[in-house]
């Protein structure tokens, strides 16, 4: 990027619906690099920011995106799958995300990240009393502090603003339902924030670098439930709607129900209706009286979002960091174990090629060579005169350190590296500040036909990576 004499921010989660009114507003105080994992959009009359385009699951790709940044800003929060299959939890996904960015900051020397996450009920007394969607945001905060760049946690509940999944799900609800019956999590208290005031006060905070590290709670001016918000912005609509408080509801049908009235996808609305057993109620309004400003009312957040009629994205100055394929018949299977108390993820790879073979005998023979590559032999009814390599993993000695081991998946006949296609990766990564290992196949093309390969190999691999997550947690239970 070229030296402007302007401060450079490199922002991840760009082209979400806070990520684009981001951009056009930081553009117009500083260099501006938004990441996408999909194709830069088109050209926009506006400022000018530079989209690189990179996939968030691939270290060396963030790593070369946030080149020339000063500082970043972590927007990105993945509930929704990004290949033909996932297997794992959207708390695990994340995790790989925000380490691998953190990580990339460190190598780059970003001096910050702030991180836009949700707030933290006060009265959960452990992490475990958090919802899943909560816990996840509570360690991708920890995550991205985790290798040494200083970072600034911004708290908020629901952004109301045209695009935002939540607000959609909301006004969704409201257009197409005459009458509701209303469970009983639409009464816990929230305090949703304008998206121009998010915009405002992560602006704001990325040119103050006086602010201490740490956590700060954001919110709007109103305390409101859940069918509070809906009644408003009923009025607002100018649409009658009855809203019936019952206890019928339980959070399963909850969630197939509003699912099937917005069409939201399940993985978007589950961890959404379970957060809201937890009122998300700001603790102190600390940014905002150190900028000087007041929150919005839930009132003027809704007149901004219900008259905002098109987005806006900064124009594109043709630059890549690393080109993106999207393959049709990607695989995203991550799965987390637990490991005994001192031990790496060189100590996990081991004993992950140690085992397989003992626990699939004799259908399976894995060699590992000197270099520390592994080639898994298939052995057609325990017949090893017939064995066929099925995946040979070639282990990257400089992509990996002591809390990373990474292997491109090079060939074998499971594995589709035809025509130039770029390798799939399978890796051990350790969680900061945690006995436990992240097992991870990212961008995997599986050579059997699709149908065959989701009812055969993955299954099998799920099976398999199950099994050895108990073995490990054994071995950690037998040495605590």
């Amino acid at each position: 990027m070229a030296d402007t004499g302007k401060p450079c921010v490199a922002i991840a989660g760009a082209s979400g619906f806070i990520g684009k009114a981001l951009c056009a507003e930081l553009s117009r105080h500083m260099s501006v690099i938004a990441l996408s994992r999909r194709a830069p959009p088109p050209p926009q009359p506006h400022a000018p920011c530079q989209w690189r385009q990179a996939d968030l699951f691939s270290l060396l790709q963030v790593e070369q995106a946030v080149s020339g940044a000063t500082c970043g800003i972590y927007l990105v929060h993945s509930m929704q799958p990004t290949s033909r299959m996932t297997q794992g939890s959207f708390e695990d996904i994340d995790l790989i995300l925000a380490d691998n960015f953190a990580r990339a900051a460190r190598k780059q020397g970003l001096k910050r990240i702030i991180y836009l996450g949700g707030i933290i009920p006060q009265h959960a007394a452990t992490k475990a009393h958090l919802s899943p969607h909560l816990r996840s945001r509570l360690e991708v905060e920890r995550v991205l502090s985790s290798y040494g760049t200083e970072v600034i946690a911004i708290r908020a509940g629901l952004v109301v603003g045209r695009g935002g999944s939540s607000f959609k799900i909301l006004e969704s609800l409201v257009r197409r339902l005459p009458l509701m019956l209303c469970p009983r999590w639409t009464q816990t208290l929230g305090q949703p924030i304008a998206l121009s005031d998010v915009v405002t006060i992560l602006t704001r905070t990325l040119q103050d670098p006086e602010l201490p590290a740490g956590a700060y709670d954001i919110g709007g001016a109103d305390v409101l439930s859940y069918i509070d918000m809906m009644r408003l912005v009923a009025k607002k609509l100018g649409l009658w709607r009855a809203f019936v408080g019952t206890r019928l509801f339980t959070p399963t049908l909850s969630r197939l129900w509003v699912s099937l009235i917005t069409g939201a996808s399940k993985e978007l609305i589950y961890p959404l209706i379970e957060s809201l057993k937890h009122e998300m109620i700001v603790q102190g309004d600390v940014l905002f009286r150190r900028y000087g400003f007041a929150a919005k009312s839930f009132s003027a957040a809704l007149d901004e979002a219900l008259t905002t009629t098109k987005e806006r994205l900064p124009p594109v100055q043709p630059q890549a960091a690393g080109r993106v394929v999207v393959a049709v018949n990607s695989v995203c299977s991550i799965q987390r174990v637990r490991i005994p108390h001192g031990r790496s993820v060189a100590w996990t790879s081991q004993t992950y090629s140690r085992w397989l073979p003992r626990f699939l005998a004799p259908l399976i023979r894995v060699d590992v060579d000197a270099q520390g590559s592994m080639r898994f032999y298939l052995q057609p009814l325990g017949l090893q005169w017939k064995s066929v390599l099925g995946l040979e993993l070639s282990f990257s000695r400089e992509r990996s350190s002591e809390t990373r081991s990474l292997y491109y998946i090079t060939g074998g006949v499971l594995s589709d590296n035809r025509d130039g296609k770029p390798p799939g990766r399978f890796e051990f990564r350790q969680v900061p500040g945690h006995n436990e290992v992240v097992i991870a196949i990212l961008n995997y093309l599986p050579r059997l036909p699709w149908w065959f390969y989701v009812w055969t190999q993955a299954q099998v691999h799920i099976f398999v990576m199950n099994c050895f997550g108990r073995v490990t947690r054994r071995l950690a239970e037998r040495e605590a």
